[in-house]
């Protein structure tokens, strides 16, 4: 069965890098917050262009530890996407603070202008954008220019688009701070979980900190309420510093296997959206199709796995109950019931590639 995302042939591929990466850990006798951190945390945040890195636990930590530092509190209204697998919601929860749930364009998957301009009318106290399945959001330096004249902290949700541009700037360098995740998975993953904060605020540079471990402002000294113990291990680091290098590479790989798939998929119930420049990063390749189960019944005669990014919108999770249910946002309903998630990764081979193309215009619903 050919898989959404193999990473087993990335640990291969890269096995020696890896075992030195942990050998050198190892050696070192730093296991938590050591120098392989702080290395990460220098030559990520130069990645991105932006002052401060503070590395995390995982990608949902890095939200919720994030908005706790740009002053999100209990009873706040945040406004974010509903289209995006319950995350910034989850951490909004975690913080005692209420979505307010923003539509999305079909075509990008991602929140406008528009919509954002919405939310400030109805008086949210920051707003989340998320540049989703590898595609930075289009109007990210207006969404930015906009919530600062508000006064509105603006967090980008990166956990998909490691590496995207706009104009030339990485995504993660345009809001007050931003997040990512570095689960195995994603553009740039580790061998467990870990994730970060990105932020050019000193301020909010050092609440992170705080809140990352206990909340202390020195050793044992707690000053900073809500915190918890979320920290990237050594180990996670240093392989991490070894596929750094090779982040933008690969996601080159990646964006030509959805520019195959965009310009030989030819079948007239499969919408495809093509995005050739640098803006996308290919994390998931997601095409639409009225009759999903049917092609993904289809696909998987073929051998070929697909999966549902994502099936539920946040406002209909059971654990809402009945509090959003005069809500309806048009376009991300219609996609939780069309999107469909085809292998990419960068280590397919043409072939494969080729196998997915031929699979998807030979079905006939």
């Amino acid at each position: 069965m050919l898989q959404i995302n193999n990473l087993s042939e990335r640990i291969n591929k890269h096995k020696s890098e890896i075992s030195g990466a942990v050998a050198r850990v190892i050696n070192s006798g730093w296991v938590v917050l050591g120098p392989e951190v702080k290395r990460f945390e220098q030559e990520f945040a130069q990645y991105i262009e932006a002052r401060h890195c503070i590395s995390l636990a995982n990608g949902t930590d890095a939200i919720e530890l994030a908005l706790r530092a740009m002053g999100v509190s209990e009873g706040d209204t945040v406004a974010t996407v509903a289209n995006a697998g319950m995350y910034t919601t989850t951490a909004l929860l975690a913080i005692g603070a209420s979505p307010y749930f923003m539509d999305v364009d079909t075509a990008t998957h991602n929140v406008t202008l528009q919509e954002v301009e919405k939310a400030l009318s109805f008086g949210v106290s920051a707003v989340v954008v998320t540049h989703l399945y590898g595609l930075a959001v289009t109007e990210i330096e207006s969404i930015a220019s906009l919530c600062s004249k508000k006064g509105v902290a603006l967090l980008e949700d990166c956990a998909q688009a490691h590496g995207a541009r706009i104009n030339g700037r990485r995504v993660g360098s345009f809001g007050t701070a931003a997040s990512f995740s570095f689960y195995p998975t994603k553009n740039l993953g580790a061998l467990g979980d870990g994730g970060a904060v990105i932020t050019n605020s000193d301020q909010v540079a050092q609440k992170v900190q705080g809140l990352r471990q206990y909340g202390w402002s020195s050793k044992y000294k707690v000053e900073l309420g809500n915190a918890r113990n979320s920290r990237l291990d050594e180990i996670q680091a240093a392989i991490l510093l070894e596929f750094l290098p090779g982040l933008d590479a690969c996601n080159s790989l990646r964006r030509n296997i959805a520019k195959t798939y965009c310009v030989e998929i030819n079948n007239a119930n499969v919408t495809c959206d093509q995005v050739n420049d640098d803006s996308y990063v290919a994390h998931l390749f997601v095409v639409r199709s009225t009759q999903r189960n049917s092609l993904r019944e289809h696909l998987k005669s073929a051998g070929i796995a697909s999966d549902i990014h994502y099936p539920i919108p946040d406002y209909q999770q059971p654990v809402f109950k009945d509090e959003y249910k005069s809500l309806h946002l048009k376009n991300t309903a219609q996609l939780s019931q069309e999107i469909l998630t085809l292998p990419c990764y960068p280590e397919m081979t043409h072939v494969q590639v080729e196998q997915v193309v031929h699979a998807v215009n030979t079905w006939k619903p």
